[in-house]
This record gives structure tokens, C-alpha cells and sequence, in this order.
């Protein structure tokens, strides 16, 4: 009995999600390894990669473990999960501590918590459950008022941090997810004109260091020294790893810290550098396999809040690549935002692990009962 049902158990996994994600958490400790050997800290100079693989083989040894639990139970909670994430975005303006001008980690112990990092998959849940009775419901602005107002109150409370990146996720999940929910696209593509109309205003309400990464954005040479650094650099790396890159642990501009965030914001670079055009190619393919998984997932979605749950964490990954790796090479502003399963970042890895094991989850669920 116990062995037909491992058997079927084995069957309904998604063995391409699972390689792709796999791969890429490998390629992440390598780099990782790769960017921060030189940190000799009292000896630990593998501290980084040696920490970022054990969180990484806890959330995968926590997912093997979850994923024997139907998702659908998830939507009872939508509520309560909504009010958790508030209370964990106020419990950063009150009890966080700053770094690099902004207050965005609790510390619990030894561990640095992001918050915003798992508020992005809570929101996901919680607006999945509001909106799972309202698919093909979505024809007018009033219909979308109260979606909207939903995801602004921890919009604005990770804008507050400041983190105008991760703020910016939740809108591109709020997109993704009532797109998949059958919005009218007329009223999607107004929305779309409006927001380009607020573009002036918006403006006035950035910050001066958000107003100065846009401007670096358009010229990096205005700063080369300051704000434009990271850009630069990056572009550097990127270019010098020419087609097979200058090997693993040869990167000069990572090795001798020119570039900035290597292990984290910037880690694409890297790759870049030491792995070349190919080393990228074969990463980003590593990303199509994910993303298309993710996509195939809401497609195939045996109900309404698994498809819906499916194309917010596909919304999710995809924005977080497109806006990491268009910074990295110079066609993005530099945002902060970490490079899916890449970044060292125990927050970061955390929420996309978990986030994978749900669409693992919803596949495995997308015609009957795994267990039927």
C-alpha cells in the first residue's frame, strides 16, 4: 500500500520544476563561493556559501515535507495571513534595525529577517483567496478598487522602509494575478495609461537617493564614483567574461571587490565574468524552464485559487529576473531587488523555495487528489 503510494506520490512531481530549481541553487553556492572566498574573516572564509546552503537544504527538507499537504487549505487563511503580514511590515518600522539607509530587517538571534521578502508570497496567498470568486468578474474600475486598496496598505508599508523595489514586486504580482482572474484588458491597458500619466508626480514623491539611481540609470557617467559605481562595474564584469568567462575564482573585477553586492544585488555579474555569455546563457535558461513551469502550473490548475496562486509566484520570479539581470547589464535602474534562488540571502532563498514547493504543490494536485 505505503509503496503504490510513494509511486504515485513520485509520479505526480514535477521533476523539470525540481531540476531547474536545483540548478540553479547550485549555481548560486558556487558563485557565492566564488564571490566571497576572499573575505578572510577570522578564518571563515567560506562563511556565506556555507550558511546559504544550510537554509537552502532546511526550506527544501520543509517543502518535501509540506508538499503532502493539500494547498487549498491555504485559502481558509487568506484573512488571517493578510493580517499576519501587516503585522510583520509594523513590526519593522518599530522593532527593525537599519542598514545602508533602510530599515527593513528584525533580527531573531543570529538571524537577519527581511520581512517584505516573505510579505511578497503572504500577499500572493491572501489575494489569491480574495480573488478566487471573483474571476471573470473584473469589468470596471470599481470591481478592481478594492483589489487594489488590498495590496496598497503593504505596498506603502515597504515603500515606507524605504524599498522601493520590493514595492514595486507587489505590483507587478497585483498585474499578474488579476490579469490570470480574466480582467477586462481595455480597463488593464487604462490602468497602464494612467500610471505612465502619474509618472511626473510619482516622481516628486521618490526620495533623493531613487531620483539619483534613475538618473545613473539614464547616464551612469554623471557619478561614476558614487551612484553610477555599481552600474559601471557591472557592465565591466560582464563584458570581460567575453564568451567562456575568465574561469571560476579568476574574476578580477569580483575577486578584487571593484564590483559592489557581488554575492547578493549583483551576483548575475559575476556570472558574467567568470562563467561568460555561456555561463549566463545556460542560468537564464535554468530561469525559462522555472517560469514556464510556473506558467504551464496556472494553466493546468486543477481550480481557481491554484491557477490564481501559480501565476502570482510566476509574476513574481519573472519581475524579480527581468529587473536583476536588466540592472546588472545597465537596461534597468538598480533597485535592489535579488536575483531569484542566485542572492545570498536567507529571507530572499526562504520565500522562493517555499514558493516553488507551492507551485510543486499545485501540479501535483491538478487532477485529482494525489491520494484518490
Amino acid at each position: 500500500m505505503y509503496k503504490d503510494m510513494n509511486n504515485r506520490w513520485l509520479k505526480r512531481l514535477n521533476f523539470s520544476l525540481i531540476i531547474a530549481t536545483l540548478g540553479i541553487i547550485i549555481m548560486s553556492l558556487v558563485i557565492i563561493g566564488s564571490a566571497t572566498h576572499i573575505n578572510d574573516d577570522g578564518g571563515q572564509r567560506f562563511w556565506y556559501v556555507q550558511r546559504q546552503g544550510i537554509f537552502a537544504i532546511i526550506n527544501i527538507a520543509v517543502v518535501l515535507f509540506l508538499i503532502n499537504f493539500d494547498y487549498k487549505m491555504l485559502q481558509r487563511y487568506g484573512n488571517a495571513l493578510y493580517i499576519i503580514n501587516l503585522i510583520l511590515l509594523l513590526a519593522v518600522m518599530f522593532f527593525g534595525h537599519s542598514a545602508l539607509g533602510a530599515q527593513r530587517w528584525i533580527q531573531i538571534g543570529p538571524i537577519n529577517l527581511q520581512p517584505s521578502e516573505f510579505s511578497k508570497l503572504l500577499i500572493i496567498i491572501s489575494l489569491a483567496s480574495m480573488l478566487e470568486d471573483k474571476i471573470g468578474k473584473l469589468e470596471t474600475i470599481y470591481d478592481l478598487l478594492p483589489i487594489a486598496a488590498y495590496v496598497m496598505l503593504p505596498f506603502l508599508l515597504v515603500l515606507k522602509q524605504p524599498d522601493l523595489g520590493t514595492s514595486l514586486v507587489f505590483i507587478a504580482i497585483f498585474l499578474g494575478m488579476i490579469f490570470s482572474a480574466g480582467v477586462n484588458l481595455k480597463l488593464l491597458g487604462g490602468l497602464f495609461g494612467v500610471g505612465i500619466a502619474l509618472m511626473p508626480l510619482l516622481w516628486h514623491l521618490l526620495k533623493d537617493y531613487q531620483k539619483t539611481r534613475i538618473m545613473v540609470f539614464i547616464d551612469p557617467n554623471i557619478d561614476p564614483l558614487g551612484s553610477g559605481y555599481h552600474i559601471i562595474q557591472s557592465k565591466i564584469a560582464i563584458g570581460s567574461g567575453m564568451l567562456f568567462g575568465k574561469g571560476l575564482f579568476e574574476g578580477t573585477q569580483s575577486q578584487l571587490n571593484f564590483l559592489p553586492e557581488n554575492h547578493t544585488d549583483f551576483i548575475f555579474a559575476v556570472v558574467g565574468e567568470e562563467l561568460g555569455f555561456l555561463g549566463c546563457s545556460f542560468l537564464l535558461l535554468l530561469y525559462l524552464v522555472l517560469l514556464w513551469q510556473g506558467i504551464k502550473t496556472a494553466i493546468e490548475a486543477s481550480d481557481n485559487f491554484g491557477k490564481l496562486l501559480a501565476a502570482g509566484i510566476s509574476s513574481m520570479l519573472a519581475f524579480h529576473v527581468l529587473v536583476n539581470v536588466g540592472m546588472t547589464l545597465g537596461v534597468m535602474p538598480v533597485t535592489g531587488i535579488p536575483l531569484p534562488l542566485m542572492s545570498y540571502g536567507i529571507s530572499s532563498l526562504t520565500t522562493n523555495i517555499m514558493a516553488v514547493g507551492l507551485l510543486l504543490n499545485i501540479q501535483m494536485r491538478k487532477q485529482r487528489s494525489m491520494f484518490d
